[in-house]
């Protein structure tokens, strides 16, 4: 399968490609990002793209493919309820339509977290634009479409972009396995649900942790 996958500068898509770099069923990868991943792999082809909200200009470079896993995202704190949304739905619900245009077929993964919020009506507001966003992919007319609510996630060894916040609390990870077991993931866990998603489906379009970790390991 040949898969498109955002966000491969950030820690959870570059965990992800690595895994699908690695793994036999996947024969290409198209990282589309902001800029270079900043090294070559056989399998790995990049298309920099600097406004997401203008990725119909590089239609022509974005068919042919599966599937696409899509890991951008940002953080909303300091963010204004409208900047998070124009990030967050607005940016991902274009990047969306403009890929299952020139892709029919195409199985669609959005990672999103845990505690989003499917009914759009909760107090915290980056859970209810999560939860639109969720809502409103599920209704592109793609062949699937998932919405991956990972925990706690373990990097992939030789990770090059990895947040401050996890080089000082990665080291948790053994201790979480072993006390919530069911809030916790590897990024191995994670690119290889995503990868099962494409090759066997499964029956929830929503994907907490624990479904996660179940569908990696078949």
């Amino acid at each position: 399968m040949n898969v498109i996958i955002t966000g491969a500068t950030g820690m959870v898509g570059e965990g992800v490609m690595l895994e699908c770099l690695a793994h036999p069923e996947v024969d290409e990868v198209l990282s589309v990002s902001r800029r270079p991943y900043g090294a070559s792999f056989p399998k790995l082809r990049e298309c920099i793209v600097p406004d997401f909200m203008k990725v119909e200009d590089v239609a022509q470079q974005l068919t042919g493919y599966d599937a696409c896993f899509f890991c951008a995202g940002v953080s909303s704190v300091g963010k204004s309820k409208a900047e998070y949304t124009l990030i967050t739905y607005d940016t991902t619900l274009h990047f969306a339509e403009t890929v299952a245009r020139v892709n029919p077929g195409m199985v669609f993964t959005y990672v999103s977290g845990m505690g989003t919020d499917s009914t759009e009506k909760g107090r915290t507001m980056w859970a209810r634009v999560k939860g639109r966003t969720e809502n409103a992919l599920t209704r592109v007319g793609f062949r699937a479409a998932y919405n991956f609510r990972p925990g706690f996630m373990r990097a992939m060894p030789g990770q090059r972009h990895l947040p401050g916040p996890y080089k000082a609390i990665g080291w948790l990870y053994p201790v979480l396995r072993v006390v919530i077991p069911n809030y916790v993931s590897t990024l191995e866990d994670v690119g290889r649900a995503m990868i099962r998603c494409v090759t066997a489906g499964y029956p929830k379009q929503i994907l907490e942790a624990r479904d996660i970790n179940q569908l990696a390991r078949g």
